[in-house]
């Protein structure tokens, strides 16, 4: 029987966080994708705490498409991680394929100062 679209993305999901996790020093750079918004979060795995977050759907944040939308987050998330005292992440793309909004999303990370 095939999967749906969902339970495909659980698997590969899964198979990523049994690999990457965050600490207090480098903590995971969490994406998620909904069909309209798109959310990033720093998390340290080790406390169970979210250290900083940003979202498309923040009053700061104003685009014409998915993908300016995109970058935005990705600068916005990378300027509170250096607020935070925060470099270096652990990527991790919730089980989304590295293309698209997921990838306009590191790149801006990256070039505002994340190091992953």
């Amino acid at each position: 029987m095939a999967l749906s679209k969902l339970e495909r993305r659980q698997r590969i999901k899964h198979r990523i966080r049994k690999i990457v996790t965050g600490t207090a020093a480098k903590p995971r750079l969490s994406v998620f994708r909904s069909n309209k918004e798109i959310y990033a979060q720093l998390i340290d795995d080790v406390a169970g705490v979210t250290l900083a977050s940003a979202s498309s759907r923040d009053k700061e944040i104003t685009s014409s498409s998915k993908a300016e939308a995109a970058t935005a987050v990705g600068k916005a998330i990378a300027e509170k991680a250096v607020k935070a005292g925060v470099d270096t992440v652990a990527f991790d793309r919730n089980g989304y394929l590295y293309h698209g909004r997921v990838k306009v999303l590191a790149d801006a990370a990256r070039e505002a100062g994340l190091k992953f």
